[in-house]
Parts: structure tokens; sequence; C-alpha cells
């Protein structure tokens, strides 16, 4: 009968040769994701919830001015696919990061303007310290419309089956579900947010464009006297002063500008001798880095429920 010690060593050998066979088998592989915006992340986990998803930017940063910094190179360099929103959002520092990755794949982008039509195109527009912050192409900040949303995840679902072809099936699966229950919401969001059409809006810059033109609603007033400018106080005084007769519903920024313009313009806005009270909302312009289908649909109910609590 085997003593003891012959079955310890036994064991010993089994275990160092498990882990051997570990240690030459190497890490197991994961379909990496770089995304530039934590809305493309959501969508990429949806359909591909195994995805290794890396995000530049997350809901208190303005994605137009990004560090390039190593973290996010080396993030970048073990990238299988890169997900961006495009129409020159990330010109400013997407390019640096692709040359100094190193990786061919990075070249590739999935970039969701090209699968939507934008609003406000300015063709043969430039971009200049004078000018400001300029889209030639289009607004970018087209997540904003749950409609343009949807089609961006089609074509998504469509690269990602490109890239994983063994996976058809499950992402084709998850997508038709995934536009299912978005559609479910989206009547429902489009029914509660009736009482918004026509109404008016002031904000800074137009990061919400999307979602005033989905729901109806007009942006008088920008807070920033170019495109990408901070608000300087002549241009707030003239805006209060247009503003006066017909105040807006209120004064919309989003969490990474500096709240204390537009807490200025609806201070003395509410002041006036119609009392009338304009607030000051500060609505998240994306979801968290690590977000997926729930919180995308818990961001864009809030951002209609909070304008509603305004109107009442």
């Amino acid at each position: 009968m085997p003593s003891d010690r012959g079955h310890g060593l036994r064991r010993a050998a089994l275990a160092c040769a498990a882990l051997l066979g570990s240690c030459l088998a190497g890490p197991t592989w994961a379909f990496t994701v770089f995304a530039c915006e934590p809305e493309w992340a959501a969508l990429t986990r949806v359909l591909v919830p195994s995805a290794r998803v890396h995000v530049a930017t997350h809901a208190g940063q303005d994605p137009h001015h990004i560090e390039a910094r190593p973290a996010l190179i080396a993030q970048l360099r073990s990238a299988d696919l890169v997900v961006c929103t495009g129409a020159s959002l990330e010109s400013g520092w997407l390019p640096t990061l692709q040359e100094r990755s190193g990786n061919p794949r990075a070249r590739d982008v999935f970039f969701a303007a090209d699968h939507v039509e934008l609003i406000d195109p300015q063709p043969g527009a430039i971009g200049t310290p004078w000018a400001g912050d300029v889209h030639a192409e289009g607004n970018p900040h087209l997540h904003l419309d749950p409609r343009r949303l949807l089609q961006v995840s089609r074509a998504l679902g469509d690269r990602l089956i490109k890239e994983l072809p063994a996976e058809r099936a499950a992402i084709e699966l998850r997508s038709r579900a995934f536009e299912a229950a978005w559609r479910q919401h989206l009547a429902d969001w489009e029914r509660r947010a009736a009482p918004l059409r026509g109404r008016r809006i002031a904000a800074q810059h137009t990061t919400f464009g999307y979602l005033w033109h989905w729901l109806g609603l007009q942006q008088v007033a920008d807070l920033e006297p170019r495109p990408g400018m901070s608000p300087t106080p002549g241009h707030l005084q003239r805006l209060l002063e247009g503003l006066r007769a017909a105040p807006p519903a209120a004064v919309v920024v989003a969490p990474y500008q500096d709240p204390r313009p537009g807490r200025w313009l609806t201070g003395q806005l509410s002041s006036g001798a119609g009392g009338a009270r304009v607030p000051l909302l500060a609505l998240p312009a994306t979801v968290s880095e690590s977000a997926a289908e729930k919180e995308l649909v818990q961001w864009m109910d809030g951002l209609v429920r909070e304008l509603l609590q305004v109107v009442r």
C-alpha cells in the first residue's frame, strides 16, 4: 500500500505540472477595444460582454481636449479595435496616440459619425484660435440623440462581427435584443417629453444640440462667445440683455464646464422684475466609463426627467 509520503509527492508533482502547463499556455486572450468615449464603451459591452474595454475619457472630461498620457498609449497599443466618435472630436489627441502606440490596428478606427447624419454641418470651416472649436462635418455629440445612438449600435455590431466572425450569432442576438428594448424606452421617453417641445434653453457650447433637436427644444443662447472658448463678462452681459424680456426655461452646462458663468446668468435672470426663476442644470453629457446597457438607459432617462422637472 503506498505510503502517505508517496501520495504527497505525487500530488506535488501534479500541481507543479499543472502550474507549468498554465505558464506555458500564457494568459487567456481577450478581444480588446479602445473606446474614445464612455458611450461607445457601453455599446461595445452590450454587444460583446467578454471584451476587454479601455476608455480614454470620462463624464467629467471635455472629450475635445485630452492629454496623450503614457497609460492611454499603452492601452491603444494593445487594442484590437478602436471605437471613437469622429467628426474631428478627437482630432486634437487621437492622432498622437496612434502614432506613439505603434499599433497598425489602431489606424482602422470605427467612427460613429460615419454612420449617421450630423446636424449643423459647416462645409469648409476650419477651427482656429479666432474661429473657435469648429467642426466642418457637423456637431459631433451625436450620442445624445437616442435614435442616432441606435443607428450606431447596428453599425458597430456589423464591425464587431467582422472582427469576431465566430461570434456572429451571439452578437446578432444581443444586437436585436438591445434594439427591441431601446425602442421601447425611446417611445416612452418621447411620450413623457412631449411638454418640452418648443421650450427655450440657454446652454454652454452645443454639447446637447442633438438632445434639443430630438426633444424639440430651442437653444436660444450660448454662453460661449466662440465654440470652445470660455464665457467672457462682456458676452454674458449681452446675453443677459437679450434674454431679460423672455428668459429661457433653464441654463444648461455639462459637469466639465465651469458653472460660475451659468450661475451668474441664472441669478441675474431670476432677480428680474418678473421674478421668474431660471434654474441652472448640470446635465451629464455621457455615462460612466464602466457603463453598459442598463446605465445607458438610466442616463437617457435621467436627462428627460431633469428637463421635465424644470418645465413642471
